[in-house]
């Protein structure tokens, strides 16, 4: 471990060194920081590891996010979770360990925070202590500060795989079966609207992505998420990002103003981050209105709940009734793929259902897949089934 009466002095010395008023490239700055650190090696005996280490630590609180560099750059942390300036642990590999370092005040912690979120061009203080923001390297964090969290501030970001899974790398985790992942290929492409349901960590924007790698390059393609975290690459592709109210409260931009501004832009498809508010009914109008293939996530603890989920967010709408939200869903949503957490955290495709219409003025969902096994088939006369028939998967 670093240590910290050696990194002190190298601080101290740096600040002494730097012009006042001047501005210092990475390089510039990592051959300063280097030349403090043999200054302190003529003073006293030190290794050329920890020199390194020393260099590193001290260009790291400048220069990147401090301590929890290391956590970012490690590809076995899928997690980290900062409470206040005590405790910051980590999930690696499955599991939730306790990180060996923490940050020595509370002011050091709010400036890695305001780093964070100055990325995304976001604000995030004591009259907005809540905010949803991203890293260069696509990391989802979220921040909330005191007065709402008592022991804050409070840091959760999401790291996501530098590779980007493909459907067979799935597979071969045992994610889903083949024979599930050669349906979804077939619906995607059979533009076949699909939400992806599931609880927190579930893996529900990661199967998202793999499933957007199905749809044919030649398609206009518009995404819109609160903080963007789809790696898609198509040639035409246009990416939608919610902004947050600026000073004085104005200026923001809303999940569902971004997805009518999509519908104005020539989409083929419309994706859809995450739904988790009256956006929905925005969804499942572009679902209705010829964007077949279109696709979005949510939350929720199994299939048949997230057409509860969707039926409740539609209904915040607050101009729309049950039945003609019920309509809606029937006409426009055809098929939910429901991601679950197991022990050790694996992630893996619980089942998949598709919409079978309206049955006692409620949405029927009839389940084709169960936990890899295929338990039915798809109705005649069903929005699938005229989708996928042309294909012969149903």
């Amino acid at each position: 471990m670093t240590n910290q009466f050696y990194v002190d002095y190298v601080e101290k010395t740096l600040k002494r060194r730097l012009a006042q008023g001047s501005t210092y490239s990475d390089r510039e700055f990592r051959d300063l920081t280097e030349e403090c650190v043999g200054e302190l090696a003529g003073k006293i005996s030190i290794g050329e590891d920890e020199k390194r280490e020393i260099a590193e630590t001290v260009f790291a609180s400048h220069r990147k996010l401090g301590i929890l560099q290391p956590l970012l750059d490690d590809p076995e942390v899928n997690e980290i979770m900062i409470n206040g300036t005590e405790n910051i642990f980590i999930e690696r590999k499955g599991r939730i360990e306790k990180y060996d370092k923490r940050f020595s005040d509370a002011a050091l912690l709010l400036n890695v925070i305001q780093s964070m979120v100055s990325w995304v061009d976001r604000t995030v203080n004591e009259s907005s202590p809540v905010v949803d923001a991203r890293l260069s390297d696509g990391s989802r964090v979220n921040v909330v500060l005191k007065p709402v969290a008592i022991n804050g501030p409070i840091v959760t970001i999401r790291k996501f795989p530098d590779k980007a899974f493909v459907m067979s790398d799935l597979v071969a985790m045992g994610c889903l079966s083949e024979d599930e992942a050669g349906f979804l290929e077939k619906c995607v492409r059979s533009r076949v609207n699909i939400f992806v349901s599931g609880g927190t960590s579930s893996g529900k924007t990661t199967f998202l992505n793999v499933l957007c790698r199905f749809i044919p390059e030649a398609e206009r393609i518009v995404t819109v998420e609160d903080s963007a975290e789809l790696r898609l690459t198509p040639p035409n592709l246009v990416r939608l990002e919610t902004r947050e109210p600026g000073p004085g409260g104005v200026g923001a931009v809303s999940m569902r103003t971004l997805i009518k501004t999509a519908l104005r832009m020539r989409p083929d498809r419309i994706i859809v981050g995450e739904v988790r508010d009256s956006a929905a009914v925005d969804m499942l109008q572009a679902m209705c209105t010829g964007h077949d293939g279109s696709m979005s996530t949510a939350h929720s603890n199994s299939a048949r709940d997230i057409i509860t989920r969707i039926e409740t967010m539609a209904l915040w709408e607050g101009n729309i009734n049950i039945d003609a939200v019920r309509q809606q869903i029937a006409s426009g949503l055809d098929l939910v793929v429901h991601m679950q957490r197991g022990s050790g955290m694996r992630r893996f495709v619980s089942e998949i259902c598709y919409v079978a219409g309206i049955e006692e003025g409620k949405v029927l969902l009839k389940t084709l897949f169960k936990n890899g096994v295929r338990t039915g088939t798809v109705d005649d006369g069903t929005r699938i089934y005229e989708k996928t028939v042309r294909d012969q998967i149903a």
